[in-house]
């Protein structure tokens, strides 16, 4: 989806929500302290913690870095709970009214769009208590949703082109409905200060959310449990990834209170990076959510549909002559069903470890051996 500005109402005095089509720059030219305003607002920093731009990343992202050496189980940043930036579902005034109402329009494998509602809603409003973390967020990402159409129709591997595809029309139809709850708002109940969204607005807010936000527990609940809730955490959210993390998020309550903290789990040299783990996730779910691929990924995995049509029409593609994927012999069809691929319990679709080399080699060579003995 190409990225561009939308179309500002002629309200003043208002914080433009625009999406540029720049990654290398944070929304505003000289943002304020973010170290400071947290510690202002009884957060704490290390003071070995600095911000400290990624010369390695080609996006020229943000990150933090240890000015000395730090030693394992040191506190490195704490944030009470009210400096992280969460969706609260209770209606306020009218304004949170209607962004409720339009956040419930949101499947919930969506859920970075409902806090991305949120997110534009105080990126709007004037003397916003976020502001100072807002206005250090890049001004645009490079997750798929804001390649060109040619760029995504070359991510070739068809389980991801679906994601991509299904975020980008769920953007466009949701631009839609948010355009047609507006159109009868009252100014005072406005929740984006008067102004319009579009597509590309509400994909900057949903990709700054699914990059940055970190699903954690809220408080605790009448039953005794807790539900998750996404936040974004400001200073935190500019930690890398790793699998091998040399940084941990962890959570405490003090009188109903949630301190959320990050501490050391090892020693961090002079220099390195904080690093954090986003999670066990597949190369798919980085790209699509963050905008970047881990090299090398033993989460990864690839889809493989076993289907005799597309088998039979792939094969007469490559030149095979009479395939017979989709009525196989009798010995063949043995062989399917002991693969479980096919039968009223068939598994269909196959998700297999890049690193399980021989699982991938082994049906690879299953296939060709099944049509031609």
């Amino acid at each position: 989806m190409a990225v561009s500005k939308i179309v500002l109402s002629s309200l003043i005095h208002i914080r433009p929500i625009t999406c540029a089509a720049s990654y290398h720059t944070r929304l505003v030219p000289h943002p304020p302290d973010l170290v400071k305003w947290i510690k202002k607002e009884g957060g704490f920093v290390h003071q070995a913690v600095k911000i400290f731009p990624q010369e390695d990343n080609e996006t020229y992202g943000l990150g933090l870095v240890a000015s000395q050496d730090i030693p394992k189980g040191s506190l490195l940043i704490a944030l009470p709970d009210h400096i992280p930036l969460k969706f609260e579902s209770d209606a306020g005034d009218g304004a949170d009214s209607v962004l409720v109402d339009l956040a419930s329009q949101v499947p919930e494998e969506l859920w970075a769009m409902k806090l991305g509602l949120k997110l534009l809603q105080e990126r709007a409003r004037l003397g916003s208590f976020w502001w100072p973390y807002i206005s250090n967020l890049p001004e645009t990402y490079s997750v798929p949703i804001f390649f060109q159409g040619e760029d995504i129709k070359n991510l070739q591997y068809v389980p991801l082109l679906y994601q991509v595809n299904k975020r980008c029309r769920f953007l466009l139809d949701f631009d839609q409905e948010v355009r047609r709850a507006l159109a009868s708002v009252k100014p005072n109940d406005h929740p984006f200060g008067g102004q319009e969204l579009n597509a590309s607005s509400l994909g900057w807010a949903m990709s700054a959310v699914s990059s940055r936000a970190f699903r954690l527990h809220g408080k605790k609940l009448a039953a005794g449990t807790r539900n998750e809730v996404p936040m974004m955490l400001p200073l935190i959210d500019m930690c890398n990834h790793s699998f091998n993390p040399n940084a941990q998020i962890i959570q405490e309550e003090d009188d109903s209170q949630l301190l959320i903290k990050v501490v050391a789990e090892t020693e961090i040299k002079q220099n390195d990076s904080l690093l954090l783990n986003y999670g066990c996730l597949s190369n798919d779910l980085f790209l699509l959510d963050y905008g970047f691929v881990m090299p090398s990924n033993p989460y990864d995995t690839i889809e493989l549909k076993y289907e005799g049509a597309l088998m039979d029409a792939a094969s007469m593609a490559a030149g095979v002559s009479s395939p017979n994927f989709f009525s196989p012999a009798a010995w063949q069809h043995q062989i399917l069903s002991q693969l479980n691929l096919v039968g009223e319990t068939a598994i269909v679709k196959l998700k297999l470890l890049l690193e399980s080399q021989m699982k991938l080699l082994f049906f690879a060579r299953l296939l060709p051996y099944v049509q031609l003995h």
